[in-house]
């Protein structure tokens, strides 16, 4: 065996290891700083910019742009306008802090319209549903809006928005 073959081989046993032994962060057990940032991933798992501006542009998924303009997005119809504009955001927020306002935004703005897109409690919604259904909740399988690593990949992605 090649030396490369053997480090490619650990690497893939270190992944595979890493990923059989991590689990997500629950809701529940996120420790915050100063009641807005989180400073440790959700996942262990750095975020995938890409699969974030997915999540950020998909209307079934974290549907975003529907309250959010975005420069870096000028192929997607019908940007909102009731939220800020993200342009910049990776210059104006730290990682943790971006990872705060993904997960739960009226932690650092009490008045924002923003969804809480990472809380699997029913009690705490005035509405709770089935995501972006438009039907009830179902207690038996009732979840986040985003799962861990989607609040991780959209945190990624938000990262890249540098220019202002």
């Amino acid at each position: 065996m090649t030396r490369r073959s053997l480090s490619a081989a650990f690497a893939a046993t270190a992944v595979i290891w890493g990923g059989a032994t991590y689990a997500d962060i629950s809701p529940a057990d996120i420790t915050w700083e100063d009641e807005v940032a989180i400073s440790v991933s959700l996942t262990g798992t750095p975020g995938d910019p890409e699969a974030g501006a997915l999540a950020f542009s998909s209307r079934s998924i974290g549907n975003c742009l529907s309250c959010h303009m975005n420069s870096d997005m000028p192929q997607h119809d019908f940007h909102g306008d009731i939220g800020p504009p993200v342009d910049g955001a990776g210059a104006r927020w730290t990682e943790a802090e971006l990872r705060g306002i993904v997960a739960d935004a009226k932690r650092m703005f009490p008045e924002s319209m923003m969804p809480t897109f990472y809380n699997d409690n029913p009690d705490d919604y005035i509405r709770p549903g089935e995501a972006y259904t438009a039907r009830a909740h179902n207690p038996e399988t009732f979840s986040t809006l985003l799962t861990a690593q989607q609040v991780e990949d959209v945190v990624a992605y938000l990262m890249t928005l540098t220019d202002w």
